[in-house]
């Protein structure tokens, strides 16, 4: 992805999957049941396609989360600065979603020719950037906004932080599990495509 037409394609491919299953849309247009978000896993892709795009990359894809956000809660008659998710703990999001960005942005600056050592990158860079987000996200929630945990204690948040842990890296995973799919797919039918050095004749 070292062109401009494709890192443009992939922020474009990146911003739809998430702006689509952020939406959280019904059963009766998906056809397939919920669909799990794929914020987490977009930020983490998105930092390793376009990692010399951050500077304006980033901000474009934080400011399309907020948008869908607004959309979604305006879209049930309810005031987006009003509503309990929107307290200040909600703007704790762009320093977690940037972790996950950053992450990405890891692996593909420190990737190996080695297959093998950069799967093992990617393993570990996920599982500590969804880790340092849950902790930004939920953290920042659960002890900033009193409407939603009138009575926070250390117990109560350390209880909360690993129920959701799990839940929140095995779809972050799924999702940066088929775009590996997918970018080992590419670079075949690249490979294959590509004419061979030599000719017969």
């Amino acid at each position: 992805m070292n062109t401009t037409t494709q890192r443009a394609i992939v922020l474009v491919l990146v911003a739809a999957l998430m702006a689509v299953t952020r939406l959280h849309l019904p059963t009766s247009i998906t056809h397939f049941g919920p669909v799990p978000d794929a914020s987490w896993a977009a930020f983490f892709i998105g930092g390793f396609y376009l990692r010399q795009w951050s500077r304006w990359a980033f901000p474009a894809m934080m400011a399309l989360a907020v948008l869908v956000d607004y959309i979604v809660i305006s879209g049930h008659g309810i005031n987006f600065w009003t509503h309990y998710c929107v307290s200040p703990a909600y703007w704790f999001l762009v320093p977690a979603y940037f972790a996950l960005w950053a992450g990405g942005s890891l692996v593909r600056r420190f990737r190996t020719a080695s297959h093998g050592r950069t799967l093992a990158m990617l393993v570990g860079s996920l599982v500590v950037s969804v880790a340092l987000c849950h902790l930004l996200s939920q953290g920042s929630f659960y002890w900033m906004s009193a409407s939603a945990v009138p009575d926070p204690t250390f117990a109560g948040w350390w209880k909360n932080y690993t129920d959701w842990f799990v839940p929140y890296l095995r779809v972050s995973a799924i999702y940066v599990g088929l775009a590996v799919i997918a970018h080992v797919g590419v670079e075949q039918i690249v490979r294959l495509a590509k004419p061979h050095g030599r000719t017969t004749r």
